[in-house]
């Protein structure tokens, strides 16, 4: 795609666009550039490169696009990776930004699926004050952007577990179900590794004395690393809830299952008292008692009935039944 938008800012206001050359620029006081690039190719990096003396190290990470998030320091500049995430069915899908630093210029470059810029250009656009105190603070709105990104893909996993939560109440768990939260469970593991680099590249931001960043600044950093806690937080507890449907799901089928073998064994008990008798008076002998009983047959059957009716009372009081 190349590059998306390039742009001049002069007191926190749009003043020119910023065409690509091999001329190296320089910033006057109160100015600087934003540059915007989605998967840009290597002669766009390369003029890049040359007009605002980037290090050759950071232009070959960006332009490689598989970083971890991740922050470097070459010498008055800074090279910032974050990671983009967004939802795809139940699968989480990754991309990726990197950010270059300067004290007159700010270059984002994105791979991989990720959300636009614009709408965050336009909302910084509409706070010049904002923009006005330079580059770290777009620094700080692209990273918040990012890391708001991740809420909503934790509380819409969120809310489909709990949708199985409440479905093991009432039935079992099919094999695909049981497939469908192993997957989500893997993307969530995957999803948390993500965090803890995203974390302590913010921390740093917040805490270390860094180029380009000014003091007055890490505040505004300190809130995005608030939010990273928070959503690791809420991927922690759902974790959780994700391992207590798991067991939840056992233990209910265990006690249906259970159920399920009281209730053959009661009713095994109730029949095997006819089966007995019937044993019996199903033997082949010739001297046997009661044979030639004018109503044997009868009293046998009133027998049998009284002895399964007792037993089917009995199981029933017990729960067995």
């Amino acid at each position: 795609m190349g590059v998306v938008a390039s742009y001049l800012y002069r007191d926190g206001n749009r003043v020119e666009q910023v065409p690509l050359s091999q001329i190296r620029y320089e910033a006057r006081p109160g100015e600087f550039a934003w540059i915007g690039l989605s998967a840009p190719t290597q002669g766009e990096l390369a003029s890049l490169k040359e007009m605002f003396g980037l290090h050759p190290l950071a232009v070959e990470d960006a332009l490689t696009g598989r970083q971890v998030p991740k922050i470097d320091v070459y010498g008055d500049q800074l090279f910032v990776v974050v990671r983009t995430a967004h939802l795809e069915g139940d699968k989480i899908a990754y991309g990726e930004t990197c950010i270059f630093v300067g004290k007159g210029h700010l270059i984002s470059v994105r791979h991989g699926p990720a959300r636009s810029h614009r709408s965050l250009r336009e909302h910084l656009e509409r706070s010049p004050q904002l923009l006005s105190l330079g580059p770290d603070y777009v620094l700080h709105g692209i990273i918040d952007f990012v890391v708001d990104g991740y809420l909503p893909i934790v509380e819409t996993i969120e809310d489909r577990v709990l949708e199985f939560e409440k479905h093991i109440l009432s039935s079992f768990l099919d094999p695909e179900q049981i497939r469908r939260i192993f997957r989500m469970r893997r993307q969530v593991l995957r999803f948390q590794r993500v965090l803890g680099p995203m974390g302590e590249v913010v921390g740093k931001l917040t805490h270390l004395d860094l180029p380009c960043v000014n003091i007055n600044a890490r505040p505004f950093f300190g809130d995005v690393h608030d939010h990273v806690r928070r959503v690791e937080a809420l991927v922690g507890g759902l974790r959780e809830i994700m391992t207590s449907v798991f067991e939840a799901s056992s233990l209910l089928e265990q006690q249906r299952q259970g159920t399920i073998t009281r209730q053959l064994a009661s009713w095994a008990a109730i029949l095997a008292v006819p089966t007995a008798i019937a044993g019996i008076y199903g033997m082949n002998f010739r001297n046997m008692p009661e044979l030639k009983t004018e109503n044997g047959y009868y009293v046998v059957l009133g027998v049998v009935a009284a002895l399964c009716t007792l037993l089917y009372a009995r199981f029933r009081r017990s729960g067995w039944l």
